[in-house]
């Protein structure tokens, strides 16, 4: 495979034997797959804020934010806008080039959207990338998203679809492929990965990028989540993931998405440098920056900023970001034309 081939009918016994390769001759194929398609020092850097936390009627077993699951998590309602606004300058001034927000919904009511559109706006105009993760969404409501300027929608497939009913019962599988359609259709840049470390086997890990490399087009951005274990959640206590095995998917899925942004995101505030380094190494370019993640800690921006030094690692600014972005556009039609 080179930098010009994007492959969109992988089988999972392919996958997996990828991920079962030696671990240095994966990591060795990644960062070359890497090095053809993006500046291997250089890093997106994306902040996250909770814009409505808690009373989500969704199972999510992972989620400290369902009605259904005894934590101690303190309800609030949607934020104003400019509180919102404000969180995103603060983002901006620390190196974030992209502003998300999530909202604990099964769905968006037609009044909270309006509420979410004008979030859209009013952070579009301090000249950040906007991402919102709402839930599912009717074909309509992209349409609306997509007006407002929304620049990425965020749904994670979480795992693969052979584990999924062991995490998620109030919603299916392909609730979630809908909803990342009618995003797709509207042009919105799409932002779509999973969790590891619920319990499931590596043949599911290898079936989840299966279904993430083999859409019609590969997500922007694809953020990798190590299970962040709350009290009270039905998967606390479950067995950690070997750090190594975190590894080897970040790897797989740059192999697998060679121009797509693959994000370090939910706990990260839990792993070493070292392990952070070496996910950098696997293909990872892409990460959630500041001390919360919607409800759960992440790592601080003052350690953040201190390992990016000591690994001559810089924050991609958003003139590199749409610079690389047009590369790959560039790379992926002259790729379509000499293959037609």
């Amino acid at each position: 495979m080179n930098d010009q081939t994007l492959r969109h009918d992988w089988r999972i016994d392919e996958i997996e034997q990828m991920l079962n390769l030696p671990f240095n001759d994966l990591l060795f194929r990644a960062q070359s797959i890497h090095r053809d398609n993006f500046d291997p020092n250089s890093v997106q850097v994306s902040s996250l804020i909770s814009i409505k936390t808690g009373s989500c009627s969704e199972d999510c077993g992972y989620c400290s934010q369902s009605a259904k699951h005894g934590t101690d998590l303190e309800k609030e309602k949607l934020l104003p806008v400019e509180d919102v606004v404000k969180a995103a300058q603060a983002a901006k001034d620390k190196g974030s080039t992209r502003f998300c927000m999530g909202a604990a919904w099964r769905n968006p009511t037609d009044a909270n959207l309006q509420h979410v559109k004008e979030m859209i706006v009013a952070v579009h105009d301090l000249g950040m990338e906007t991402c919102v993760t709402l839930g599912m969404l009717t074909s309509k409501q992209a349409t609306e998203l997509k007006e407002a300027g929304l620049d990425y929608y965020n749904h994670n497939l979480d795992t693969s679809p052979e584990f999924y009913g062991n995490v998620v019962t109030t919603r299916t599988y392909e609730d979630r492929l809908k909803t990342l359609s009618h995003v797709r259709e509207q042009g919105i840049s799409v932002c779509s990965g999973g969790i590891l470390g619920m319990g499931e086997s590596r043949r599911d890990r290898a079936s989840m990028l299966r279904e993430l490399s083999n859409m019609s087009k590969h997500p922007e951005s694809v953020p990798v989540n190590m299970l962040v274990q709350v009290e009270g959640t039905p998967l606390y206590g479950t067995a950690a993931l070997d750090p190594f095995e975190f590894i080897r998917t970040i790897a797989t899925a740059r192999i697998l998405m060679p121009k797509s942004h693959v994000r370090l995101s939910a706990g990260r505030g839990e792993m070493s440098d070292e392990m952070q380094a070496l996910c950098f190494l696997a293909g990872a370019n892409s990460m959630f920056y500041g001390d919360r993640l919607l409800t759960t800690d992440n790592s601080e921006t003052s350690k953040d900023v201190e390992l990016f030094e000591r690994l001559g690692i810089s924050f991609q600014s958003s003139e590199e970001l749409q610079a690389t972005q047009a590369a790959c556009k560039n790379k992926g039609e002259k790729a379509l034309a000499s293959a037609t």
